[in-house]
């Protein structure tokens, strides 16, 4: 795809005219969904931003008990810092890392809020799926003069249609987890237990806790989030006659989590802790267990599997599947999408943010270039854009949607200057969906 390809030819007709008219949709009301709609404010472009939730942020909201590694100074965006200064909103402390309550009270309600914001947000409205108005991915034909189409489910129930110049998708990657199964499918016969399993980062001590006291409860993941509900579980368990705590990796060690000397000091005592934890005996690893097949029990569930060549079985009474997240493409099948085959995300991003090589901190600055599609006013942001990585940070999500907003507003010189400055303590994702 050529660069030219990104950008429309000059708007002359009648139909152009209509098209700049409408606003650009953002789908999505958590951070990088709200910072896209305070750089669109600032440039006096009209937008609409659709959240599936009942109220913006609603993913943070289900796991806002988890802490955040990263302070706030590298947790708010700078238009939106400027938006909520007009109104006298001052920023938290920083050099401390919130929770994910508190991020969304002291800065993502108050921009929600904001009159240049709040009203342009629609709650309660799932985006169904993303097209071209009239138009299936197949024709060609004067398609980046043709409105955007979204096909939405309105919170009564009703589905309707709306139409935009532009989409900016920012809807994230939480509530699409990847599946236990070794394949990338669920294991067999998963359903018949799905209720005695939770996704990742419940609310052990509270909200939850009546479901994991005295219970034995195996976390199965490999990650930050799997060790943030590991520490929980262990806590409950000093509580808690009964309870007992398993950790299952299907690797040999879970190098993924970091420990003291980590650039991130809220990250590395994660790590050290967990590893202290284990070696105290209080939580238990079954490691190189890839799970197959999932069996419901009298009072639990039963997972086959294999370890190295020989086959396994496991039991407990709960599963907490923390084992990262998967973009949601169904939506979009009717775009035309440039996205890498291994991660899922786009392709010029994708060798930038490859697990494989790279960290939070070592990710090159990026915008609308490397986020384009050959959809021309389409771009996937956010941890969204990350596909399958678990490596993405805030900051990173803000200077892509500068970039983004840039482009779109025909600043093609600010678009293209992209920076992103990260001090040795860079802020990373803890795999909660995207936010750190």
């Amino acid at each position: 795809m050529a660069l030219i390809d990104l950008m429309p030819a000059p708007l002359t007709t009648a139909r152009d005219a209509r098209l700049t008219a409408l606003p650009v949709a953002i789908i999505g009301a958590g951070p990088i969904g709200l910072a896209a709609a305070a750089h669109l404010a600032e440039r006096d472009i009209p937008f609409v931003v659709y959240e599936r939730g009942a109220e913006p942020a609603a993913a943070i909201r289900e796991w806002g008990h988890t802490r955040l590694f990263s302070p706030w100074e590298h947790l708010v965006d700078d238009a939106a810092s400027r938006l909520l200064a007009e109104v006298g909103w001052e920023a938290p402390r920083s050099g401390r890392a919130p929770d994910g309550r508190e991020l969304v009270a002291e800065y993502l309600e108050p921009l929600a809020a904001h009159d240049a914001i709040a009203p342009a947000i629609r709650a309660g409205v799932e985006v169904l799926a993303a097209t071209r108005e009239g138009m299936d991915r197949t024709r060609t034909s004067g398609r980046s003069r043709t409105p955007f189409a979204l096909r939405l489910r309105l919170a009564d129930g009703t589905v309707t249609e709306e139409t935009a110049r532009a989409v900016i998708d920012a809807s994230g990657t939480w509530g699409q987890a990847n599946p236990l199964g070794s394949a990338g499918l669920a294991p067999l016969g998963w359903e018949a237990i799905a209720d005695r399993s939770t996704g990742a980062l419940p609310d052990v001590l509270g909200a939850d806790r009546d479901r994991f006291a005295g219970r034995h409860t195996t976390v199965v993941g490999a990650g930050h989030s799997a060790a943030n509900t590991l520490i929980a579980l262990a806590s409950l368990a000093r509580d808690e006659p009964g309870t007992r705590v398993t950790w299952m990796i299907r690797s040999a060690a879970a190098n993924r989590i970091s420990t003291e000397g980590d650039e991130l000091e809220g990250r590395g005592a994660l790590g050290t802790r967990v590893r202290r934890l284990v070696a105290d005996g209080r939580i238990a690893v079954v490691d190189r267990f890839e799970i197959l097949r999932a069996e419901r029990t009298e009072g639990g569930v039963r997972l086959h599997g294999r370890r190295g060549t020989d086959t396994a079985a496991h039991e407990t009474d709960v599963v907490v599947a923390a084992t990262g997240f998967r973009p949601d493409l169904g939506m979009l099948r009717e775009l035309r999408l440039e996205l890498d085959d291994v991660v899922e995300a786009p392709r010029r991003l994708a060798p930038l943010i490859d697990p494989n090589v790279h960290s939070c901190g070592t990710v090159s600055p990026h915008g609308y270039r490397e986020l384009a599609h050959p959809e021309a006013g389409f771009f996937i942001v956010g941890m969204k854009s990350y596909g399958r990585a678990p490596t993405f940070l805030l900051k990173t999500g803000y200077e892509q949607v500068r970039s983004v907003v840039a482009w779109l507003a025909g600043d093609t010189a600010a678009a293209g200057r992209v920076e992103l400055i990260l001090p040795t303590t860079g802020v990373c994702s803890t795999d909660a969906g995207g936010c750190c």
